[in-house]
């Protein structure tokens, strides 16, 4: 971390946007362009609660599409203030809805759950989550933005969240102890193979998103598009890997004191039976995880010209493969590694 620390926050070369709350009064159709008579858009009223003209009211244009969201009367929303005159509707433009207040609701919910069912547990583990986003946000994305290996940052972070949530979870203990050997390992499998079949497949990296960021950071701030995708790799495939190793290290450990005669060989055999079956559902969990998150992507390609191995091979897709599968592979060698660490440390009590 010492030698990743982010350095001097770059300066975006496009000028940020200032968002300004409001909320939506009327809807009207309306003249994409003034007096054309062509009533192919809607007029949304907003009247704006905060920015440098709190209380005014305007009026902007959004074309009538497929793709554009639908607003009603009443509905929270954002502008995106360009820093123009403040006068000027011109210089407002409807991007998006308020969303705060219904994820601060969720958010208590998934907290109560799990400290009803957890407990004491269950803080211990919202304090990790926590300290996961505190390492994400001040270390992880200032870092890769300072220009640093965003693969070399992943994997540090990754391994600072894992020290810090699975210690904080489950306790300073052998059994842990074995869980994080088990990870480490198994990270640093997938990182060396994600760099290597990202090569092989001369994935650029370069999606709509990863381009906006480039372009708006401009030439002064470098970063490694291919990188990215590796980053993204490590840090996602890293929560799976967690409840792998956590489960196998924990099975060990209560085979071994349901029957304290068990061997080394004969508690990694069971251990290794319940690990078969575990596997099988965390590689399927983490290949409709990554399928869940690029649905819009499969169906884009599931209706565009070309055979399936087009689709299959081309950038987005194949991008998508590589991080199924060589975050797959890191879960099936946590299996055995964790389940050895933790019968040969059983066995030896």
């Amino acid at each position: 971390m010492a030698l990743l620390w982010p350095g001097q926050a770059p300066v975006p070369e496009l000028p940020p946007t200032q968002q300004v709350r409001a909320e939506v009064t009327a809807v009207q159709v309306a003249d994409c362009t003034p007096g054309s008579g062509d009533g192919a858009c809607t007029g949304v009223t907003v009247t704006m609660t905060d920015g440098p003209r709190a209380g005014r009211t305007l009026v902007q244009l959004v074309p009538d599409e497929p793709s554009s969201p639908r607003f009603a009367a009443g509905d929270p929303v954002t502008l995106a203030w360009s820093g123009g005159n403040p006068d000027e509707a011109g210089s407002y433009q409807l991007n998006d809805f308020q969303r705060g207040p219904p994820l601060i609701w969720l958010a208590a919910a998934f907290a109560l759950a799990v400290v009803l069912l957890g407990r004491l547990r269950g803080l211990a583990a919202l304090a990790g989550l926590l300290l996961s986003f505190a390492v994400l946000l001040w270390f992880v994305l200032p870092s890769i933005l300072s220009g640093r290996s965003p693969l070399a940052v992943a994997v540090t972070g990754a391994c600072l969240i894992m020290f810090v949530v699975l210690y904080l979870t489950h306790g300073f203990s052998a059994r842990t102890s074995c869980a994080v050997l088990g990870t480490l390992a198994s990270l640093a499998l997938i990182g060396v193979l994600g760099s290597a079949f990202t090569a092989a497949a001369r994935l650029t990296g370069l999606d709509d998103t990863t381009t906006n960021l480039i372009g708006t950071l401009g030439p002064g701030v470098p970063i490694d598009p291919r990188g990215l995708v590796l980053a993204g790799l490590v840090i996602g495939a890293l929560g799976a890997l967690d409840d792998v190793t956590v489960t196998q290290a924990s099975a060990v450990w209560e085979l071994g004191a349901a029957d304290p005669e068990l061997g080394a060989g004969k508690l990694f055999a069971a251990g290794m039976r319940i690990g078969r079956d575990h596997v099988a559902s965390a590689v399927n969990t983490l290949v409709l995880a990554y399928a869940g998150a690029a649905l819009p992507l499969l169906l884009l390609f599931s209706v565009a010209a070309g055979g399936v191995t087009e689709v299959l091979t081309s950038q987005d897709v194949a991008t998508e493969i590589v991080r199924t599968l060589v975050g797959s592979i890191g879960l099936v060698a946590a299996v055995p590694v964790t389940t050895g660490l933790a019968a040969l440390v059983v066995a030896r009590r």
